[in-house]
């Protein structure tokens, strides 16, 4: 027909057959993207569930129908492929990144708040994680010393405030178990007679390097609320607890009682003030950094971060450059670094 209507123009009659073609295709493309792929979609978008409910059933009958048709069209395109020797690809159907670009899409549109983001983001980050970036290191434990009195034993419960406490006879290395304070304590208070070794729970010991995710594990495995990491020579190098991994997830949680300064503070000028004690994976977070300095299996703290880079103990001024940031030690508390100011340059 409208191969006909443009004939009757002389100029435009040699085309007129083209001309009708193409405009047929141009109006059946537009109501087909229009009805038959964007308004389902937006419709399906404003009432999801609904939509889903109502036409699960027709899928359904419509997937078992086709179901023969569909294997085989899937088993001859397999033998295809590997009479080409295409090895066929292994790669997950969703992938990491595509959940981030997902939940970070969902946050701009207002469906994830920030902090739900950072959460799952740190989940990712975690199963990347050693236990060594988690650990407390074995020079910041408090620990009982069963051939100390048990007054001073009390008295380290008390000023520490921590809820559980590795016990060791003389030494950390000879560690015979770990023990909840609030169970000494409830003894203590009723003036009976307490006896920390009947209270002793053994700790399970995981080799330095873990995976964060296998500790999780085995904590949940063997019912304990600590590990100790020990080293390949069998020495004690800290400890984990489920209070670590949580925090790794949720960030720093503060105890009622912590008037410490903060991990990681920024300054009116951009700059970082950060704990030499911070893990590296918290740095790398907190500064979104795409990478760590070479070595990075070296060292687990900002401190050990520039110990690697120095060569040497750092001392106070101390300067190092790396991708657009000046790294500069603070402050020292004795041979460790204590304080790092970190500023974009």
């Amino acid at each position: 027909i409208l191969a006909a209507y443009f004939a009757r123009f002389p100029v435009l009659e040699p085309y007129s057959e083209a001309i009708g073609v193409g405009i047929v295709v141009v109006v059946i493309s537009y109501f087909s993207l229009v009805f038959g792929e964007l308004v389902p979609k937006r419709l399906a978008l404003n009432n999801a569930e609904g939509i889903a409910i109502k036409t699960a059933p027709i899928m359904d009958f419509v997937a078992r129908v086709t179901r023969p048709v569909v294997s085989l069209l899937s088993v001859s395109t397999e033998i295809v492929v590997r009479l080409l020797g295409i090895k066929p690809a292994s790669e997950p159907a969703v992938t990491e990144e595509e959940v981030k670009i997902l939940i970070d899409q969902g946050r701009e549109s207002g469906v994830f708040e920030d902090v739900e983001q950072e959460i799952v983001e740190r989940v990712f980050r975690l199963s990347d994680r050693t236990v060594n970036s988690l650990m407390t290191h074995r020079s910041e434990i408090v620990w009982l010393d069963l051939e100390d009195p048990l007054d001073e034993n009390i008295q380290k419960i008390l000023s520490s405030g921590h809820s559980n406490f590795v016990v060791c006879k003389g030494d950390f290395d000879e560690v015979i178990g770990i023990v909840r304070a609030k169970d000494l304590l409830r003894e203590y208070a009723a003036g009976r007679s307490v006896a920390i070794p009947a209270s002793l729970q053994m700790p399970p010991f995981v080799p330095e390097g873990t995976k964060a995710l296998e500790v999780v594990a085995r904590l949940r495995h063997d019912k304990s609320p600590v590990a100790l990491i020990v080293d390949e020579y069998g020495t004690i190098d800290g400890m984990v607890t489920l209070t670590d991994v949580l925090e790794a997830i949720v960030g720093d949680i503060p105890a009622l009682d912590d008037k410490g300064e903060p991990a990681a503070m920024q300054r009116e000028d951009g700059s970082w003030l950060l704990d030499g004690m911070m893990s590296v994976d918290e740095m790398q977070m907190l500064l979104n950094l795409d990478e760590l300095p070479e070595d990075a299996d070296d060292y687990d703290t900002v401190g050990g971060l520039f110990m690697a880079q120095m060569g040497r103990i750092p001392r106070v001024g101390d300067i190092f450059e790396w991708h657009n940031l000046r790294f500069e030690v603070m402050d020292m508390d004795g041979h460790r670094v204590d304080k790092v100011l970190i500023v974009p340059v």
